[in-house]
């Protein structure tokens, strides 16, 4: 069972086992949908705007009107955070094209399903923040628009859980010889003192934190630039990273059971890291938004 007294579900908030969806929702039936996941530190919910932007790119990208304005978003999230109690948290939205007869043709006058809920904050174990995590490879078998935030996730997931088996905790996708993203993160490699992350594109789904990590090494003196990762350049790395909403900056030790670098977190991880703590602190005391 999902920890969260409510959810919002079609502009009703009830409990769990009180909400349903129907089973020709197409969400269901064909994955006709997008979503956002938006961490909560300090009872505030973390570079919101980012997130809704994003949302609204992956809206527009599947040619799915915005059922709720920026304002009504924040106001349905500021509720579910509020009835989920104290301490850190996650927010999960999705919205699906809704219930209408099974064909792949988009259906005409037919209103979306509209979930979100907040539940507390899985962190890494600590261990795994200051020891680093494994990771592999695997061939990104995804399709041609990583881009948006789609709720069809079976080819991540099986990529995850390749990973899994292999001991790790995270697939790094490559296509073409290039490095992509994680299974569900966006990767960086530090070479020669300078951190480097794939650009955005139609294979990489453009990450809140990724584009926060680059932020602050820019705004901090750090080098750091966007280009395209070949696969060898993995196994050169003095540090390579992954970055989420909720993992934040979690280095990777191992790669394919052979140590990256020096097999431990390194001293940029070390360095954004702490700036990547400041800024929550400062977020949480409202100096940032």
């Amino acid at each position: 069972m999902i920890d969260t007294p409510f959810v919002y579900l079609n502009g009703e908030f009830l409990p769990p086992g009180r909400a349903s969806v129907s089973v020709f929702d197409r969400g269901f039936v064909f994955g006709d949908g997008v979503y956002e996941v938006i961490p909560v530190f300090g009872g505030r919910l973390f570079r919101l705007a980012h997130h809704l932007a994003r949302l609204e790119r992956s809206l527009a990208a599947i040619r799915l009107e915005n059922p709720l304005t920026a304002g009504e978003w924040e106001t349905v999230f500021s509720r579910l955070v509020r009835e989920n109690g104290d301490g850190d948290q996650s927010v999960y939205l999705q919205v699906t094209r809704g219930v209408a007869p099974r064909d792949h043709a988009f259906p005409a006058g037919v209103k979306p399903t509209v979930f979100a809920y907040a539940q507390p904050l899985k962190y890494p174990p600590a261990a795994a923040v200051a020891e680093g995590v494994a990771a592999v490879t695997a061939a990104d078998i995804r399709w041609l628009r990583c881009d948006i935030k789609a709720i069809a996730l079976l080819a991540n997931a099986l990529l995850r859980q390749q990973a899994i088996d292999r001991g790790a905790a995270e697939a790094i996708l490559i296509r073409d010889g290039l490095v992509t993203e994680g299974a569900a993160s966006n990767i960086f490699v530090v070479n020669r003192g300078t951190l480097v992350t794939p650009p955005n594109g139609p294979f990489i789904l453009p990450g809140v934190t990724r584009d926060l990590v680059l932020e602050l090494a820019h705004a901090n003196g750090v080098p750091a630039r966007e280009e395209p990762l070949p696969e060898s350049a993995l196994y050169t790395a003095e540090e390579i990273w992954m970055t989420s909403s909720t993992r934040e900056i979690l280095s990777i030790t191992r790669l394919n059971d052979r140590p990256v670098g020096t097999g431990r977190p390194g001293p940029l991880h070390a360095k954004l890291f702490a700036l990547y703590k400041a800024y929550k602190q400062a977020f949480c005391e409202g100096k940032v938004e």
